[in-house]
């Protein structure tokens, strides 16, 4: 014990940073930490996602009663569960063994070891990335649907087939994503993200209050038939949907570790939590009332073509496309760690630039 922290002095007054170990924390240390509104911000935006829009139709399939309360009861469980999480974190931390545990692969290794790490990045990369992926598909779909009309009306008013420059339109803003996240991407901690969090937040916010005042005026020139409750098929499709609403639990580790204030961070994730649940309640009471069994399965199609939907749908675009890199962050930290030994996201520009280099060349092609 001596000797290594001898060497760990040595190494560190030589201006040496020292090798990451399989101990070793997998995010590390900043000066700079996030303040309350900058942690409420980040949990908001982790925790909000494309699902929001299903949930007017959610509530049409199970009832509003019982969508109601399983939106409350979903974000009451995902918030113990996070809390627990962090608990166990700080129970496991001492300074003879864990100096630091600040995400899911750091927990699995205080558990269960090298095993423990492996399968738990596997599982977190799988299950953030899909989550990334999803943002990009809904991104892309949204975009080629009103920029790029199609000539046959389909249900499924996703399902653009246009093309620019030889591609289909979807998979051209896909890809036109591409260069700009590679620098957001780079940004190497949450802290400095939370700006981009609290403006996608604003965003978020105005486009789902101008959904939920659109179904308000509906509602007020029209009768609709509503049920309170549904079959139990239709609870287990509910609680799916409910579940993918709340999709940030993968953060809370780090979220936590960047908190400037820790002890009061159970109470910002309370807060950030019950709003949530309020919002995503109201949001598919007010879309079921309004349109009743003519609920589609995503919102804004209920809402026409027009400038407040176009609004409306290029805002969710704007929330998640800045959300993206605050879920891919716990993947590069993995894949750093494993593979660069932490190295990778110093040279952030480095890779950006080198990005942007291979994105010319095949525009050239």
């Amino acid at each position: 014990m001596v000797s290594e922290k001898k060497n760990e002095a040595t190494s560190s007054s030589n201006g040496f940073p020292s090798v990451p170990r399989e101990d070793s924390p997998l995010l590390a240390n900043h000066d700079s930490l996030s303040s309350t509104p900058k942690t409420f911000a980040n949990v908001f935006i982790a925790i909000v996602g494309a699902g929001v829009l299903g949930l007017p139709y959610t509530f049409m399939r199970t009832g509003w009663v019982t969508g109601f309360v399983m939106i409350f009861a979903v974000a009451g469980l995902v918030y113990r569960g996070m809390m627990l999480l962090i608990e166990t974190r700080r129970k496991l931390e001492s300074p003879l063994s864990y100096s630091k545990i600040n995400s899911f692969g750091d927990l699995g290794f205080a558990v269960s070891g090298p095993i423990g790490r492996l399968a738990v990045d596997i599982m977190i990369i799988a299950s953030q990335a899909g989550f990334c992926v999803g943002y990009l598909i809904f991104i892309g779909n949204t975009l080629a649907n009103l920029f790029n009309s199609t000539p046959i009306e389909s249900r499924h008013y996703l399902n653009a087939t246009s093309r620019i420059w030889g591609l289909q339109a979807k998979t051209f803003y896909i890809w036109s994503c591409f260069p700009f996240q590679l620098g957001l991407n780079a940004i190497p901690t949450l802290t400095l993200l939370a700006p981009m969090s609290i403006f996608a937040d604003i965003v978020d916010v105005g486009a789902m209050a101008v959904v939920m005042v659109e179904d308000i005026n509906v509602f007020m020139k029209s009768t609709t038939t509503v049920y309170a409750f549904g079959s139990f098929p239709m609870f287990c499709y509910g609680l799916g949907v409910a579940l993918f609403s709340f999709e940030g639990i993968g953060m809370a580790l780090p979220l936590e570790s960047e908190a400037k204030d820790k002890k009061n961070f159970g109470t910002v994730l309370a807060w950030a939590m019950a709003f949530i649940a309020a919002m995503y309640g109201f949001f598919g009471l007010l879309g079921y009332f309004a349109f009743g069994e003519n609920t589609r399965d995503i919102i804004t199609a209920n809402m026409g073509k027009g400038i407040l939907s176009s609004l409306v749908q290029l805002g969710l675009c704007i929330n998640l496309f800045f959300t993206f890199p605050l879920m891919m962050h716990p993947v590069y930290e993995v894949m750093e760690r494993r593979y660069w030994e932490g190295r990778m996201r110093c040279k952030g520009r480095k890779v950006y630039v080198e990005g942007l280099k291979i994105m010319m060349k095949r525009m050239k092609c």
